[in-house]
């Protein structure tokens, strides 16, 4: 007989018996220590809001002490405050600020998770390569990196290049399917050098900007145009904000989680119960089931990046209007 079958032989309550449950790695389901099941979505990561200026000047002074081929990739995570988290964004995201300095080259690697790239601040001179494809790195772009595909990014310019990454990084750690690797040549050979505007993994600011004049105006008298992602990120979607001064974009409780970064104009956004100003370059997030409302204080034009995507695949996307 196991030790398991004796010990529930022996067990002279339901306390002996719990004791027998734990020894065999079982729980009884009645006697959990924590509840599996609740009404609504709930979640500890709550509402942030991180300023371009800080993290430039931040990055700055790292670059006077250490170069990309001592740390790779010169970025600042923006990290959600929750237990020992010092990564995740949200729950499924995680975005950071970047520094390319000129004559650097970050070396070329490859992963599973999805990335892609709001471009700040540079000259010419700044490219990445992706999958041997030279895409140039300007302001107001924004270029994707599909997973597995091999990318590097160099400055040849004159002047420091800045950036906002997002990765679905943290939705890969939760499923597991984590790949990783760098490539043994360090640089890319160049194959192709395509024009941006007609390039499927470039998105540039002037043809945002063409489309969005395309779009109807909502309630609040904004825009919104969703970028035709899906065939090289499925996970994420990308969707521009156009706010004229005094103009809104709201929304209510979604099980998507949000990230916007601000790529001109200022405002002030309220996000679940806190409220945050904001300007260009910052970045501010929108974790599950949390509303939102957005205000232009001056012409805005955001990024908004929601794992959305996944969860309607998935049967778990679930929406309700917003409650004023």
């Amino acid at each position: 007989m196991s030790e398991i079958r004796a010990g529930v032989e022996a067990a002279r309550d339901l306390d002996d018996l719990y004791a027998v449950f734990a020894e065999g790695r079982l729980t009884a389901g009645w006697h959990k220590k924590r509840p599996s099941l609740w009404r609504e979505p709930r979640t500890e990561f709550r509402p942030n809001r991180w300023r371009y200026a800080d993290a430039a000047a931040a990055m700055d002074k790292a670059g006077e002490w250490m170069s990309t081929e001592d740390a790779e990739r010169r970025n600042l995570l923006m990290f959600n405050p929750v237990g020992d988290n010092d990564y995740d964004t949200v729950r499924t995201i995680v975005t950071a600020y970047q520094m390319i300095q000129p004559g650097e080259y970050a070396r070329s690697h490859r992963h599973t998770a999805n990335a892609m790239r709001l471009i700040l601040d540079g000259e010419e001179g700044v490219y990445t390569v992706v999958d041997g494809v030279k895409l140039p790195m300007r302001p107001g772009d924004f270029l994707l990196t599909p997973n597995w595909a091999w990318h590097s990014h160099y400055n040849e310019g004159t002047a420091k290049a800045y950036w906002i990454d997002f990765l679905d990084v943290p939705l890969v750690h939760r499923l597991e399917p984590m790949f990783a690797e760098n490539l043994a040549a360090v640089h890319q050979t160049v194959e192709a050098e395509p024009d941006p505007e007609t390039c499927p993994l470039v998105f540039t600011r002037a043809r945002v900007v063409a489309e969005m004049a395309g779009q109807p105006v909502r309630p609040g008298g904004g825009r919104r145009l969703v970028l035709p992602t899906q065939g090289h990120v499925p996970t994420l979607s990308v969707t521009y904000v156009e706010l004229p001064a005094g103009a809104s974009d709201a929304a209510g409780r979604s099980t998507a989680s949000r990230i916007f970064a601000a790529t001109s104009g200022a405002g002030v956004a309220r996000l679940g119960d806190g409220a945050f100003d904001w300007t260009r370059g910052d970045v501010f997030c929108l974790p599950s089931w949390h509303d939102f409302e957005i205000r232009a204080t001056s012409d805005a034009l955001l990024v908004e990046v929601s794992d959305e995507p996944t969860l309607r695949l998935l049967g778990f996307l679930r929406e309700e209007p917003l409650v004023r």
